[in-house]
């Protein structure tokens, strides 16, 4: 007899997440030290928080009011901060009530997700996808409706080719940029011709720019937010995990119109009652304290990206999709080997950790994406050695 109910089918129906099936390839191995692990997997960044930053929380947690909860959808003043924040940015009014503050960015899809779709719903999903955004419309009942890049795009999605897949049943179109998995920046037009399809379809458009604090200086990505009709349309999500080195406070933003997140407010009552109130201070901190130093780690990053992109341009072996802030997505030279094979094995000859293009959706078995933000300039030389020998 089984002690519980059977589990959820929805849920049970999805697999784990692809970050702790690539971690077990590693666990318990030790590695010497001509030859040590390097660990392209997970985004995170590849330094602490600003020292300020630390010093600041550490004097906050002595104040006893410190420890409650906070109202639902965030602290007041970094609603207030992050909405200026996104006006300046955008060059746009956005109002603090048009903001919430949610724990991670992946929760600000998932409450975003239930607040518009329902079991039964379709979601277009360019793919490769963030493996997190298809489990969690998969756990809903919610059918992501796969969106491929054309060859030689870059990795960026066309909207012509989105028009096609709408049916009744479609309720959003997720878009990244810069892009998890593949890196790719998405041009403004590009973006645009999304709002407008989504508008004209009646449909939403949840845009997830999780990286865009690793554009270039002075780079707009978009000028959705001057639509004066933005709010019947476009859901907005954001992060400050990476950009102020945050990633175990978990702490993100969603933008949306007062009517829909009236309903993201009652989702997030019951999923969490409110962010946690030590990101919340950290955040607040970092946009009033640490742009600065966000921008740079940008250009820190940025150059390391021109490191790993012109070498990887000069193999004969991989070849380069798409290189971004955070990720490169690379083809293999294997032919007919799927990508969570020749991952497993650059594990195991080349104590190389990457998560394959499998993960990523159907149809990727001839990719491998390269997370190198989380690795220093000086590893990036043996990165490329150690793919270039690979399978040699």
């Amino acid at each position: 007899m089984r002690d519980v109910p059977a589990a959820n089918p929805w849920l049970a129906a999805v697999e784990p997440s692809p970050i702790g099936e690539t971690r077990r390839w590693v666990q318990d191995r030790t590695f010497p030290a001509d030859r040590p692990l390097i660990d392209l997997s997970q985004a995170v960044p590849g330094y602490p928080p600003a020292m300020a930053l630390r010093q600041h929380l550490g004097e906050r947690l002595l104040d006893p009011t410190m420890h409650g909860y906070t109202p639902i959808l965030g602290l007041p003043t970094l609603r207030e901060e992050y909405a200026a924040h996104l006006s300046a940015f955008y060059d746009a009014p956005i109002a603090p009530g048009e903001v919430g503050i949610t724990s991670g960015c992946n929760q600000a899809f998932c409450l975003a997700l239930m607040s518009i779709a329902r079991a039964g719903d379709e979601v277009i999903l360019p793919r490769p996808h963030y493996f997190n955004h298809d489990m969690w419309m998969r756990m809903q009942g919610v059918t992501p409706v796969s969106l491929d890049f054309r060859p030689g795009s870059g990795g960026v999605p066309h909207a012509d080719d989105a028009a096609k897949l709408i049916t009744a049943k479609t309720r959003a179109i997720v878009l990244i940029s810069p892009n998890n998995p593949t890196g790719a920046v998405y041009p403004p037009a590009t973006i645009h011709a999304f709002f407008e399809l989504a508008r004209s379809r009646g449909i939403a458009l949840l845009l997830d720019e999780t990286y865009k604090d690793f554009l270039p200086e002075g780079t707009r990505p978009h000028g959705l937010f001057s639509d004066p009709g933005w709010r019947g349309t476009l859901v907005h999500l954001y992060s400050f995990s990476k950009v102020f080195a945050l990633t175990g406070y978990r702490v993100g933003g969603v933008t949306a119109g007062a009517a829909l997140m009236a309903e993201i407010e009652k989702a997030m009552d019951c999923v969490s009652i409110c962010p946690p109130r030590l990101g919340q201070e950290a955040a607040l901190y970092g946009l009033r304290n640490l742009l600065p130093w966000a921008r740079k780690n940008t250009e820190g990053l940025k150059a390391r990206a021109d490191l790993l992109g012109n070498g990887l341009a000069r193999s004969n072996r991989w070849r380069l999709v798409s290189i971004g802030a955070y990720f490169a997505y690379v083809e293999h030279p294997f032919a007919g080997e799927r990508s969570t094979a020749v991952s497993k094995r650059m594990a195991d000859e080349e104590n190389l950790l990457t998560i394959p293009g499998d993960m990523f959706g159907a149809g990727q078995e001839r990719f491998v994406r390269l997370a190198f933000a989380n690795v220093s300039d000086d590893k990036i030389p043996t990165v490329l050695e150690r793919l270039e020998r690979f399978g040699a």
